[in-house]
């Protein structure tokens, strides 16, 4: 009766017996190589002869490592998890198949590790998707034009160097210049615009990526964002798929019609990594030591990023990878490898941020090659020629400098200057609305702040940032009312 039952309900016995129905008698061949050396992050392997890259190794210890070099006797892989248990000597096997991440909302306000592990309190994130992290980029008939911008809250990023939906927007500068700052300001002006963000830390410290965290939770951006993190103890292997295990996760929120917003902290780090894997594996070093594939690699990532077209959901990728620069050399060689493959770059200067000027933006060595098509028009009207009179701005302080006499003309552009530097000037972690980019464009646009000192500046941009939600003027509202109301809330 027993018996019956547990059949009758699908239990062992029934399972048993459909398994020795479709049994039959036959060869059973399997692979097995074994261990030859392991330090370093970098394990050795022989036999195994049908590996090929990217295919992922197990061990009988339990430790995985991905292949990553094929020699004619030996193949070299890099840990992605390693035991106390693993050496010289034990068995490995061929787990055929691609290193993936789940991916899905689940991960929105999780701190993971590259392989979709749970790094803060909570469990494993489970989704019933998963994502290969190396995928091809989307085909050119896929691609639409970057036409929606994407505000990042800082008044010189958004008027003189505008970003769009899509983008890939190099941020450079030497250590502690702001460079996380901007990215954070970035992701923190997301808040309520449906844009999905993830963050890649890549061999950063452990308080780095705490004080990242408790940002974004303090700014209330985590609950729409989620922490991609292989720290600075983390295998090298993990280290060089983390901002791929990001990529695959925007790039199915992307595919699903959604905007996304990536940030890479840094690559820099990440060419480091590779430079060091790749000379542990014996690869010939190249210029400045770096593999000569270290493009392929960043380009390959980068080129992911992009903005689909409505016949494949309408949705977006947009990139901000940060890299850090010595001593402001931008001529290094990972440097000008990804001035090449991105849309633009942020480059921020020492001297500048030594001066006072926050965020330190070196205008004239930043550009945007594309965003200015995705600007609001409104905001692109009111710039116009902001940048140029700027530069031209900069160009006469440095004669003023010398003592040199200046007719009246010229000291009127010099005063208008000084007070647009101080207009541009922004505390980190403080991200403005679009809409007070208008109203301070129109104030300054209008000469409503020719009368005033340059000390002045920062209590008047306080009372307008209080005013200015008052009006519920939106970029749609005609200039006339724009310029009445701006008028209005200065007096």
């Amino acid at each position: 009766m027993t018996a019956d039952r547990t059949c009758a309900r699908g239990g062992p016995m029934q399972r048993t017996a459909a398994w020795l129905r479709h049994y039959r008698f036959g060869l059973s061949v399997a692979e097995r190589g074994t261990l030859v050396s392991v330090g370093d992050g970098i394990v050795w392997v022989a036999g195994l002869p049908s590996a090929a890259i990217d295919d992922i190794i197990t061990f009988e210890d339990g430790s995985r490592a991905l292949v990553f070099d094929l020699n004619p006797d030996l193949i070299g892989g890099v840990l992605l998890h390693a035991t106390q248990r693993l050496t010289a000597g034990i068995s490995a096997h061929i787990a055929h198949g691609s290193l993936s991440i789940p991916v899905g909302d689940a991960l929105l306000g999780r701190v993971i590790d590259p392989l979709g592990k749970a790094l803060d309190d909570g469990d494993d994130p489970r989704s019933q998707e998963r994502r290969r992290l190396e995928r091809r980029s989307p085909p050119i008939t896929a691609r639409d034009f970057v036409h929606k911008p994407l505000n990042s809250g800082s008044k010189i990023i958004d008027t003189l160097l505008p970003i769009g939906k899509g983008q890939r927007q190099l941020i450079l500068g030497d250590e502690g210049l702001g460079k996380t700052s901007i990215a954070l300001d970035a992701v923190i002006n997301q808040r309520g615009k449906q844009v999905y963000c993830i963050y890649v830390l890549i061999g950063q410290k452990r308080s780095s990526v705490v004080n990242v965290l408790e940002i974004l939770r303090t700014f209330g951006a985590l609950e729409y964002t989620t922490l991609v993190v292989a720290e600075a103890n983390a295998l090298p292997g993990l280290q060089h798929q983390a901002p791929f295990a990001g990529c695959a996760i925007a790039e199915y929120w992307m595919e699903q019609g959604r905007d996304v917003l990536i940030v890479y902290d840094d690559l820099a780090t990440h060419a480091l990594n590779y430079r060091e894997l790749s000379l542990l594996l014996r690869r010939p070093p190249g210029r400045e030591a770096y593999p000569g594939d270290i493009f392929s690699v960043h380009a390959r990532l980068l080129e992911r990023s992009t903005c689909l077209n409505s016949e494949h959901g309408g949705g977006s990728m947009t990139a901000l990878p940060i890299v850090q620069t010595q001593q402001g050399e931008i001529a290094a060689y990972i440097p000008t490898n990804l001035i090449s493959i991105t849309d633009g770059q942020i480059f921020l200067d020492r001297k500048l941020f030594a001066g006072g000027f926050r965020p330190a933006i070196d205008i004239g060595r930043s550009v945007s090659r594309i965003g200015g098509a995705a600007q609001h028009p409104r905001i692109g009207a009111e710039c116009g020629q902001l940048k140029l009179d700027y530069l031209r701005f900069l160009e006469l302080e440095i004669f003023t400098r010398f003592g040199a006499r200046m007719e009246a003309g010229l000291e009127t552009i010099l005063k208008r200057g000084h007070i647009l530097r101080e207009l541009l000037k922004q505390d980190r972690l403080e991200p403005f609305a679009v809409e007070f980019h208008m109203a301070w464009l129109i104030a300054f646009n209008d000469h409503l702040l020719d009368e005033l000192e340059p000390a002045d500046i920062v209590p008047i941009l306080a009372h307008l940032k209080t005013q200015y939600p008052a009006g519920n003027l939106g970029l749609e509202d005609s200039r006339e009312a724009w310029s009445r109301a701006v008028a209005g809330w200065l007096q």
